[in-house]
């Protein structure tokens, strides 16, 4: 029988609606009929099943009282000395009305004297699955408090990702749009390529970069892409080199993480000022970690000359999608020097299934 009092303050104390009335019934019973199973009073099963029945009845109903009374005026207002007191009253109140019920409908060949006598026993079992509950809803309680604040901090954490990566995609179609419009106005044959082009790294920004993660191969190609865009745009004006090793398929990376990096190369690395004006970009891939090196010429500034800082709200953004995607991840380094700018990025990858 203690069994069935353990069990009883620990299962029996779920949350309690007309949706699941039913199972609760069928948790009841069936852990009257358990307890009269481990039973052996030498009488009929039905006359077994029938008093622990009654008996696990009034730990059902300690057990309600104190889900939908007790517990939320007491412990939900963080006064647990006074919840305490009133299990222990509920239970004194319980003990004699359960006894004298039992007395009443059992057979007098089972009642004996060491039967009604031992009231102590039966407030401590009441009063164990009393606290029992209380400790169980204690604990489901801050589950699912812990389980809200986690759900709200992934909402959080995926509208912030959904805005820096809205940040993303307007910059650089303004930049490829300006470059489309500067060579229509001259009536280049480079065009209709640039368009096409365009078209594929929209197909891939618009129905692939949605997912959390993307294959690392279609982001490498989307860079391509991007260099290749560039190369039409600058020709000969610039030297662009791109270096993949390794192996790309089978990962899986952020999307448009690289872009940003590339961006400012060529905000910052492309000027007539500069005689040889380059663009170096480096991924090597070695099983689940990808190493990025970016390197861009700069104009060197004369001493004494304030530089506008390389950069701006494209890195801060990436920067902070690295924080949310990749916490304790990545490591992220920057030279700037007079005459050159370089990121290198070292990210652990994830498999894709």
């Amino acid at each position: 029988m203690s069994l069935a009092v353990s069990v009883a303050g620990k299962v029996a104390v779920k949350k309690l609606s007309k949706a699941n009335i039913s199972y609760q019934m069928v948790f009841w019973i069936s852990l009257a009929l358990i307890a009269s199973l481990m039973t052996d009073t030498n009488q009929p099963f039905l006359i077994d099943f029938g008093l622990e029945l009654m008996v696990i009845s009034f730990y059902a109903i300690i057990v309600y009282f104190n889900y939908y009374y007790l517990f939320p005026i007491y412990v939900k207002q963080k006064k647990l000395s006074m919840h305490l007191l009133w299990l222990m009253v509920a239970s004194a109140l319980l003990t004699p009305i359960r006894t004298l019920a039992l007395v009443f409908v059992t057979p007098a060949d089972i009642i004996g004297f060491s039967f009604i006598q031992n009231q102590y026993y039966v407030f401590l079992s009441t009063f164990f699955v009393a606290a029992s509950s209380s400790i169980y809803f204690i604990l489901t309680d801050w589950m699912k408090g812990q389980n809200d604040k986690q759900e709200l901090a992934n909402q959080t954490l995926q509208s912030e990702l959904k805005f820096l990566k809205s940040q993303i995609n307007p910059h650089f179609l303004f930049n490829t749009l300006n470059s489309l419009y500067a060579l229509t106005l001259k009536k280049s044959d480079l065009a209709p390529e640039i368009v096409l082009k365009l078209s594929e790294m929209m197909r891939y920004m618009l129905y692939e970069c949605n997912e959390k993660y993307v294959p690392l191969d279609k982001e490498v190609n989307y860079v391509i892409n991007y260099l290749d865009l560039e190369k039409l745009r600058h020709g000969k004006k610039i030297n662009i080199k791109f270096v993949q090793t390794g192996e790309i398929r089978n990962q899986q990376i952020a999307p448009l993480l690289f872009i940003p990096f590339i961006e400012n190369c060529f905000k910052h690395g492309v000027s007539h000022q500069i005689a040889e004006a380059y663009v170096d970009i480096n991924i090597d891939v070695q099983a689940q970690n990808v190493k990025v090196e970016i390197e861009n010429s700069k104009h060197a500034v004369m001493p004494g000359v304030h530089q506008k800082k390389s950069g701006g709200i494209g890195l801060v953004n990436v920067r902070r999608r690295l924080d949310l995607l990749y916490p304790e991840a990545y490591q992220l380094q920057i030279t700037d020097t007079p005459t050159a700018y370089k990121i290198t990025l070292l990210l652990k990858l994830s498999q894709q299934n």
